[in-house]
């Protein structure tokens, strides 16, 4: 396989062998990958556990003009409060 990286992709790539943080480029992009694998399971497993919540949460409500301008209402109190939303709706 050939892959074309980015010169700036490829200055961190040496940088980090010759460093001796890595043995090789392998080694560094295989690290790499690995890291954003486990990124993947993670947001896999939390997206995971928000959808059991919501099972679990207990019975739905009808999505009515009333029930949307009450979660609006809230999102702008908490956000003039200067509260960040949660990582699932903003990650």
């Amino acid at each position: 396989m050939s892959v074309t990286l980015a010169p700036q992709t490829e200055a961190e790539i040496e940088r980090l062998v010759e460093s001796g943080r890595y043995p090789n480029a392998d080694a560094a992009v295989q690290s790499a990958i690995r890291l954003l694998n486990e990124q993947y399971e993670a947001k896999l497993e939390r997206l995971r556990q928000l959808v059991r919540e919501g099972f679990e949460s207990g019975p739905g409500r009808e999505l009515t003009d009333e029930v949307w301008d009450e979660i609006e209402r809230r999102a702008e109190e908490r956000f003039q409060r200067g509260e960040s939303p949660a990582p699932h709706v903003c990650p």
